[in-house]
């Protein structure tokens, strides 16, 4: 996946040369011709994991950009105004993540956004702890981490 990744690199920086454009417009149709050039070099190949996490790593980063936006927005909101929104706790939040890695990745993209905390894990890593700004509905703000977060980034790693 790496050898795949830094190819698709090195073809995107070679049409960016071969171009002379150095706008982000052409980097990011550089990327994607050579993607598309890589992808169809390798079907039928065996190889494929490369063309099958890219388009959910962008994904999940648009995701997080999303959420992130949301969340700024709705801190600087309450900021702001006289009256504060507020309700918050905290919330036990079950894991379906297992490594070290994955609970890691998940509590700080969490405690990225703001608003949210990740306060501890369990002993026995099924459980996380998460401060929020803004506990309205508990099951909500589960469901939230689990099928947000959570769900996309064990696509990703797993």
């Amino acid at each position: 996946m790496k050898s795949r990744f830094l190819s698709n690199i090195l073809l995107t920086f070679v049409w960016v040369a071969l171009t002379g454009g150095f706008e982000f417009l052409n980097f990011f149709f550089g990327f994607v011709v050579s993607f598309l050039i890589l992808w169809v070099i390798t079907v039928g190949s065996g190889e494929a994991k490369y063309f099958i996490i890219m388009p959910k790593i962008i994904a999940f980063l648009f995701f997080f950009l999303y959420e992130l936006i949301k969340a700024n927005i709705q801190v600087a909101y309450d900021v702001v105004t006289p009256t504060f929104y507020m309700t918050p706790g905290i919330v036990r939040v079950p894991l379906n993540a297992e490594t070290n890695m994955e609970i890691t990745l998940l509590a700080n993209l969490i405690s990225l956004t703001p608003g949210t905390l990740s306060l501890d894990v369990s002993d026995d890593k099924k459980v996380l702890y998460v401060h929020s700004m803004y506990i309205s509905d508990k099951e909500k703000f589960i469901d939230g981490i689990k099928n947000g977060f959570e769900k996309r980034l064990l696509e990703i790693l797993r």
